[in-house]
């Protein structure tokens, strides 16, 4: 653990103030960088998907709920565990309250290729408010590029092939489950788009207990990878000290 040094009042307000300035320039550009998100244009979903939820089986327009946007965060399925991915499972435990989504005319999901007959029972466990859906036995992960396997489709993550994630030396990326998150639009004869589509660090903006973390001597101390099921603190892992 890093003790911050001891200062006076005075010297602390200086060196805050500095750091004052540095936050102001980060916050213009984040401003500027959603402007440009915003302005991205879209394209057409003409293939059609399936997925498995709670009340059934829906389509991609029905994903919404009747709204004009969709956010998806792909979920990794851990076949060894017959459950999530821990990490994003942190990720998804800082999804707030629903209600000021829906008030913006956004839905917000988790998709995952765990089986429904799994993927239920452990929203269930987890405690989760928001809509699950299965895209078990589909192309959606592979069409989005959370699942990787070049006997389906090209391997594509973080919009690097197969050959440039081997040069960058991030083969951990090159196969299997990854995370993600994909925005879609909707019109009135529920024609579904795709606008956004971020992933490995670009899912941070989403963990709110990092953002909170961010703000403390202490920082993270963990590394994303190494979370753990909520319910498991104390079992498979314990809390930092």
């Amino acid at each position: 653990m890093t003790r911050p040094p001891e200062v006076s009042r005075d010297e602390w307000l200086r060196a805050r103030k500095r750091l004052l300035a540095e936050e102001k320039e980060l916050t213009r550009k984040q401003d500027a960088l959603a402007a440009a998100r915003r302005a991205l244009p879209m394209v057409r979903i003409d293939k059609e998907y399936g997925f498995e939820g709670e009340a059934g089986k829906a389509s991609l327009a029905e994903l919404f709920e009747g709204r004009r946007q969709l956010i998806v965060y792909h979920m990794m399925w851990r076949w060894d565990l017959d459950a999530g991915c821990p990490s994003c499972a942190m990720l998804l435990d800082n999804v707030g309250h629903l209600a000021h989504l829906h008030a913006q005319n956004t839905t917000f999901a988790a998709v995952s290729r765990g089986p429904w007959e799994s993927l239920g029972p452990y929203r269930e466990r987890m405690g989760w408010a928001f809509p699950m859906y299965s895209s078990f036995g589909g192309d959606f992960n592979y069409d989005f590029h959370a699942t990787l396997d070049e006997s389906v489709a090209p391997v594509e993550y973080n919009y690097l092939s197969k050959a440039e994630l081997k040069l960058k030396g991030q083969t951990w990326h090159a196969e299997g489950e990854q995370p993600g998150t994909s925005v879609f639009w909707r019109d009135d004869d529920d024609t579904v788009f795709h606008t956004y589509s971020a992933y490995s660090r670009g899912g941070d903006i989403l963990i709110g207990t990092h953002n909170l973390l961010d703000l403390t001597p202490l920082g993270r101390q963990r590394h994303v990878g190494e979370a753990v099921h909520h319910d498991r603190y104390g079992i498979d892992r314990p809390p930092c000290h």
